[in-house]
This record gives structure tokens, sequence and C-alpha cells, in this order.
């Protein structure tokens, strides 16, 4: 495919590195000039959007706050299939709802930035979300999870609402925790104090603050909704903590939940299986928590995460 990547950035820079790795002729945009000479040693790039035209797909790997922008101004008559890397995805759906959009989500990256920081390994073996709602037409997905699966990513087929819900919960919500627990710790012995649980659990709170801002602003009610729950959780352990007359087995009980929770993650895969690449199949698979791993002519390798028995 012709393949132009819109923001070389950490993720941007990977998939473009990736794609051209695996054959593809890709095109780099980016509006910085020290940007777009770090990435020419690597493959072609541009800051004129005309040169966009031509290419077959185009993956918007911009900042959110920039995407109304690429969408109204970068992309403005691109008549060929485009996609992002969005960590929210009903806004992005709305904003390039004149384009023949698919909205994509790689769960992938590092606290680090910049094109410097890009990898062409970064999604290998990486879940990567593919919107797929009533009304995607089912060519672009699969040729989008043909083209993510090529270079070693999951396919996960997900609708824009359930995506979102989700990421609300296992990403957003741990870089405003991340946030919060730098904040409560922030005194010298403390600091001095402090070790692996300390480092593993602020670990987002070392990225870039644009990053975070765009989640909130594009992911608000449900991180809301995700904050609320947390805090539900979070009050239910401080009640256990003042029942001094049931301490400590209230508390344990809590702990142990969460523990057993804890070792039942990543889900163990079951064996590959092929299934169509139908629109309900898909749908049926993602919402299982499935994913494919490769897409041949008219069906897909997919796998399920084993469902343990709570008997």
């Amino acid at each position: 495919m012709r393949v132009a990547v819109i923001g070389l950035g950490l993720i941007g820079g990977s998939a473009a590195l990736a794609l051209a790795e695996a054959g593809h002729d890709v095109l780099g945009f980016d509006p910085d000039p020290a940007t777009r000479d770090a990435a020419a040693a690597h493959f072609p790039v541009t800051g004129d959007p005309a040169d966009l035209a031509g290419t077959d797909l185009a993956v918007v790997a911009a900042p959110f706050r920039h995407l109304a922008g690429v969408a109204a101004e970068t992309l403005d008559g691109y008549t060929g299939l485009v996609t992002d890397v969005s960590s929210v995805k009903a806004e992005p759906a709305r904003l390039f709802a004149r384009h023949r959009f698919v909205g994509g989500h790689p769960m992938a990256g590092k606290e680090t930035a910049g094109f410097a920081a890009a990898e062409p390994d970064l999604f290998r073996g990486r879940k990567w979300v593919l919107c797929l709602e009533a009304d995607t037409d089912l060519g672009d997905w699969t040729a989008l999870a043909s083209l993510w699966t090529s270079i070693g990513a999951h396919v996960v087929p997900a609708t824009a609402a359930a995506h979102d819900r989700a990421a609300a919960r296992i990403s957003h919500l741990e870089h405003l925790v991340a946030a919060a627990l730098v904040r409560v710790a922030d005194e010298p012995l403390a600091r001095t104090l402090a070790a692996g649980s300390f480092r593993d659990g602020t670990r987002v709170a070392a990225s870039p603050t644009a990053l975070f801002t765009g989640m909130v602003e594009g992911n608000r009610g449900e991180l809301i909704a995700a904050a609320d729950d947390l805090a539900t959780e979070l009050e239910t352990a401080r009640r256990h903590l003042d029942a001094y007359t049931d301490w400590p087995s209230s508390i344990s009980e809590w702990f142990d939940e969460a523990r057993a929770r804890r070792a039942d993650w990543p889900p163990e895969p079951l064996a590959a299986q092929r299934i169509p690449l139908a629109r309900e199949a898909l749908a049926e698979l993602g919402a299982a928590g499935g994913w494919l791993e490769a897409v041949e002519s008219e069906v897909a390798l997919a796998r399920r995460p084993r469902v343990k028995s709570t008997s």
C-alpha cells in the first residue's frame, strides 16, 4: 500500500518505520522541520499536504487537539482511506465523518515521546483496536486489519463506545492515578524511600502532559465514570481500615479478591481458530475479548481468551 503517516512522533514514527520495513511505500508528513529531517533517513517525508494525494491510506497520528485541523485542512479533499491512532474513538469518528474513516488505537507506547523514541517493533504482539460499527465498510476494515497484523499487531474489533469505556478503565484512569500518587508522595523522605511499587505505579506520570489532556478532552464522560468507580473502591477499603472489630479479615478479603483478578491477567489465549471475515463473527470475537493475528482471503486467524471457571 501507499501509506501516508501524518504526525511522526512515537506512535506515528513507529508505524511508519514498521510499514516501511514491511515493504509498503511510506510517505511521512509532519509540520516540524526537525522531525522531518530525522525521519528522512528512513523514508520520504513532506510538509506539504498536497503531496498526500494519491496515497491509498492516511494514518493520522497527530495529537488529539490537532485532529480537527487535520480533518478539515491537511486531508481536505483526500479520497483515500483514513484511520487514526488516538486513545479515544468516538470524537475522531465525528471529526472524520466526511472521510472514508475507520478508527484505530494501538495499545502500545512509552513514557518518552518524539521520533527519536520510535521503534518498528513497538506494536509486535500488542493489541490494536479497529472500530467496527454498523456502518463501517467491511472491506476497508479488513484492509486495515490485514495491514496491522502484517506488522505483528493483534487486531481487536470493537465499537467506539465500547473502546472508550474500556480505555477509560485500563489506560486513562491509570494516568490520573499515577499523577495522584506522585502528588501524595511529594515529601523528601517519601521520595528517598520510594522503590519498586512507587516506580511501577507512577511510570505513566512521566508521560507528556499533552497526552493525558487529550484523553481527558476526548473521553471525559467515561473517565468521570471510571473515577467514580475507583472512588467507590477506595471508600470500601477505607471502611475496612476503620472496621477495627473485624480486623484484619475484612481488608484481607478485599485484597484477596483483587489479587485473584490480577492473577488472571493477561488472559491466557485459547488455540488459534479461523473465523469468517463477517461483521457478526468479528463483533462477537471482539466482545469476547478476542483478536485477529492474521488475515487471509476470506477468513482470519483468531484467538480468544480462556475463560476460567469460577466454581
